[in-house]
């Protein structure tokens, strides 16, 4: 793919990349819509992503060829303003941001592109945050550091995309490391990386071919009941600021007083949080097939208290159940389709896809898709 980016670069401005620069995109395996609840989650960085190749120009605007979308757009640096549906708006995002924080952005050309599913809930749109601010940094010397760039695209997604996520998506694309999952605070940001060591297991992704878009869905909504549940609780303790600082026993002091749907978002966050810390300890002992019961646990709650599964993923994850050679799966990232992530034996991978791959083609008419990833290092340039 870097190959293709740096001759795709050449064709269109005629002359040679600065630089390439890659950042990934990233798996979850547990702690799913708790990031903006100020909760636990971890995410690992994976081999997939996206490439950018970069060098300044000597205009005022910026010029950027899309590989995936085939297609070029020039982004004026006095007037950025979002596009909505357009992939230019995350990077015009990113360069806003840049700006307001006092960093000279100049006039710059652009090919970027990747292998990472565009929908599938491994978040290309942090990836393209992440590689396009820290490409930016490098060429213009600007010597960003990592924590702000990833605060730097967060904001770029709230403001220009209007997608309120938390900030697991860019801390995963950005501090990934090879063959390590991360538990991260998203309080505080503390972490701490726990090697993945899967034995005779592998992670597998199945696709729903079902494509989510997040600032059309039930995603903001979701952040809202979460913080309608907080501020009702407010009013019977002291000290709470989010759904980390409640237990169970809070939320049912409030449940006369809270619709039960709204409720049950709670509740879950609750949940997923305890989760979360339960698996980084099975983690410690090497407790695989503990990990793999968390996980289907996790999906429950996603799609019976939060609600933010569909069909597909549902059936996905039930069908695997009938499976003795897999010992986890649920949906990941923010729902309504995209992807589950699923734990089985290697031996049996070739096996898994058959059954899968007929099953949902006999109950949807269509064929999923399926990524064998591997646990990858975090924003860099290669």
């Amino acid at each position: 793919m870097k190959i293709k980016i740096s001759d795709k670069f050449r064709e269109i401005f005629q002359q040679e990349p600065y630089s390439l620069y890659f950042s990934p995109g990233r798996i979850n395996l547990i702690g799913e819509h708790t990031d903006y609840n100020e909760g636990f989650v971890m995410p690992a960085a994976i081999d997939l992503g996206i490439y950018v190749a970069i060098s300044a120009n000597e205009l005022h605007v910026c010029r950027i060829y899309s590989l995936d979308f085939d297609e070029e757009f020039s982004i004026n640096l006095n007037s950025l303003a979002p596009k909505k549906g357009h992939w230019a708006t995350y990077i015009m995002g990113v360069i806003s941001q840049l700006q307001q924080a006092g960093y000279p952005v100049k006039g710059f050309d652009m090919v970027f592109g990747g292998d990472l599913p565009v929908g599938a809930g491994l978040s290309s749109s942090a990836a393209i945050e992440c590689a396009v601010g820290f490409s930016i940094s490098s060429l213009f010397g600007f010597n960003i550091p990592k924590h702000s760039l990833m605060h730097y695209a967060q904001k770029a997604e709230h403001l220009f995309a209007g997608v309120q996520c938390g900030i697991m998506d860019q801390f995963a694309s950005v501090m990934g490391k090879k063959d390590h999952v991360i538990k991260l605070d998203c309080r505080d940001l503390s972490f701490n990386y726990f090697p993945l060591d899967l034995g005779d297991f592998k992670l597998l992704l199945v696709d729903t071919q079902v494509k989510h878009s997040l600032a059309d869905s039930a995603y903001n909504r979701r952040r809202n009941e979460c913080a309608e549940v907080v501020l009702m609780a407010q009013q019977n303790q002291v000290g709470v600021a989010s759904l980390r600082d409640l237990k169970l026993k809070h939320l049912n002091e409030i449940k006369p007083f809270i619709d039960r749907e709204v409720l049950g978002r709670g509740v879950y966050v609750i949940e997923e949080n305890e989760r979360v810390i339960e698996a980084s300890e099975a983690l410690k002992e090497g407790n695989i097939l503990k990990v793999g019961k968390l996980m289907y646990a996790s999906h429950e709650g996603l799609s019976k208290k939060y609600g933010v599964s569909c069909q597909e993923l549902d059936f996905l994850v039930d069908q695997s159940k009938s499976l003795d050679f897999v010992i986890g799966s649920r949906m990941m990232g923010g729902g309504f389709g995209g992807c589950t992530i699923n734990i089985l034996q290697k031996e049996k991978v070739g096996q898994f896809k058959d059954i899968i791959a007929s099953a949902y083609l006999s109950k949807f008419g269509k064929a999923p898709k399926f990524y064998e990833i591997s646990l990858g290092d975090g924003t860099r340039e290669i």
